[in-house]
């Protein structure tokens, strides 16, 4: 079966139609949302054709981590930070393919499947990870979005529009790309150009048998510079604003970074527009796939990496704090040629499964010399009933853990000194400045990880889908049970043992 999976960056749940009927947003679960509505048409195309999955969570945060769970079918987050792929990871695109730069002919011989990455995500290249597109067939990289080293032409002070905060920041590098790309009509932003891409992809190889295409789209992911035409749907002075406030959110408290109510909603204006830029070109693949009667023979799973705060518990951007349903609680639609049209399915999903159902579509064995943590989703699909998992977990390496069964949720946090903790692997912390590393002993290195003062935090998700209420002191039996479901799932895991110990629950 042809497969496609999608992965828009930072997509909250509140802001596709499939779970919000369309409703303005204040209408739906989030504190502090704005009272408009969010068009969504072609992720509700999606969910009116496919399987809508009410209970997906996040696994390791943030980006990278997020995508090696993807790449490997495991949590990295129980061992190590942001890093690259190791030869032992049995990376997914190799396993669809077989080793990289050998002839198409004598892969498909060998029963290997072609696959292709289009992304603008640069963080794929990266110092620190930079080598995720190694195992396919084929890549397409859409340069000049945040950080990307790309262009470097010289170029006078005040030439080129940047926000005057980022102008000694990584982003002064996106809006110099920008300007040096001539980016004006709403063609030249990242994410139409990454579905463009696909879109053309698809064209030229749809006549395979079978093939196995990644859409890696970095936005809604900020920088939050979306097309002007589309912020005034939301905001309809457009980017006539003070110039500071063009340069976003930082990841700290509202209350923190001074902002006002205004600039809050420009914020989010500024996030809303971001989303309405990719669902209309996501809308261009979809049109191509109804053209090439792709729905006859291909799965496509639709998905992000994590959410972000958006006023929600006085917060904007992501990390800070635990994950909370505005960061932890994903959007997923499944589209199956045969299954599920138009269905709702609960059980518990999460970014390790696409792994092991994306092997399962192409038809390529699971590799059998390591622990998988992720669950083959077709046969949900096909029956409503079909098990997946009691519980979610999700963490950033060295962080709070959380643990869910879909109504309660468990956010436990580290003991005071937050030891003992080892990052597993040779590879160095190069991203998060967070983490200090000691030496590596052949098999691990001891971590010194910033200071954790967030409570262990205990919700009903039924009464408080936000999370706002905390309940642990009163209701220490839920919190006992959760505590030792958390405890046997790191056991079932194979996590390391200080983990149990650092979490002061075993």
């Amino acid at each position: 079966m042809k497969t496609i999976v999608i992965l828009c960056d930072t997509l909250r749940r509140d802001h596709c139609s499939a779970y919000t009927g369309g409703r303005p947003l204040d209408q739906c679960w989030a504190d502090g949302a704005a009272d408009w509505v969010v068009p969504t048409p072609n992720m509700q195309r999606l969910a009116d054709r496919g399987t809508t999955f009410n209970n997906a969570w996040c696994g390791s945060t943030p980006c990278m981590p997020a995508r090696r769970d993807i790449y490997t079918g495991r949590f990295e987050f129980l061992e190590r930070g942001w890093g690259p792929l190791e030869e032992p990871d049995a990376d997914l695109p190799r396993q669809v393919s077989g080793p990289p730069n050998h002839s198409m002919i004598q892969m498909a011989e060998q029963g290997y499947v072609v696959s292709q990455l289009v992304t603008d995500h640069f963080h794929l290249w990266e110092a620190g990870s930079g080598n995720y597109h190694m195992g396919y067939t084929g890549h397409e990289f859409v340069r000049g979005i945040e950080g990307d080293s790309y262009r470097t032409d010289y170029l006078e002070a005040g030439e080129f529009d940047c926000p005057a905060p980022l102008l000694k920041a990584k982003l002064e590098r996106h809006y110099r790309n920008a300007h040096l790309m001539k980016r004006q009509a709403e063609e030249d932003w990242s994410a139409a150009k990454v579905f463009r891409e696909a879109t053309q992809w698809l064209h030229r190889n749809h006549q395979h048998e079978n093939f196995y295409l990644h859409i890696d789209c970095f936005p809604p992911h900020e920088p939050l510079d979306p097309p002007e035409e589309l912020l005034k749907m939301f905001w309809p002075r457009g980017y006539d604003v003070p110039d500071e406030w063009r340069a976003g959110w930082g990841y700290e408290p509202i209350a923190k970074q001074g902002f006002c109510a205004d600039r809050v909603r420009f914020c989010q204006a500024l996030y809303a527009a971001n989303v309405v830029l990719v669902d209309r070109w996501l809308g261009r693949l979809l049109d191509a796939m109804d053209e090439l009667n792709l729905w006859d023979d291909t799965l496509l799973i639709f998905t992000t990496d994590h959410g972000t705060y958006n006023g929600d518990h006085g917060r904007l951007g992501k990390l800070q704090t635990h994950e909370h349903d505005a960061v932890g609680h994903l959007p997923w639609i499944m589209c199956h040629p045969t299954h599920g049209h138009g269905e709702q399915r609960d059980q518990i999903v999460q970014l390790v499964d696409i792994y092991p159902t994306v092997l399962s579509a192409v038809g390529r064995p699971l590799p059998q010399d390591r622990q998988l943590h992720g669950v083959d989703l077709l046969p949900v699909l096909e029956n409503k009933d079909a098990p997946t998992r009691p519980y979610a977990i999700s963490g950033q390496f060295g962080m709070s853990m959380t643990l869910t069964d879909g109504q309660w949720i468990l956010h436990q946090s580290p003991v005071a000194d937050n030891h003992p903790l080892n990052w597993y692997g040779y590879h160095l912390s190069r991203f998060l400045s967070i983490y200090t590393l000691g030496d590596y002993d052949g098999t691990c290195r001891p971590v010194e990880v910033a200071s954790w003062d967030t409570p262990t935090w205990l919700s009903d998700k039924h009464t408080d889908p936000n999370e706002l209420v905390n309940l642990a002191a009163d209701q220490p039996q839920e919190l006992k049970r959760l505590q030792e479901a958390l405890l046997q799932t790191l056991e079932n895991l194979g996590a390391p043992s200080e983990q149990r110990t650092r979490l002061g629950i075993g």
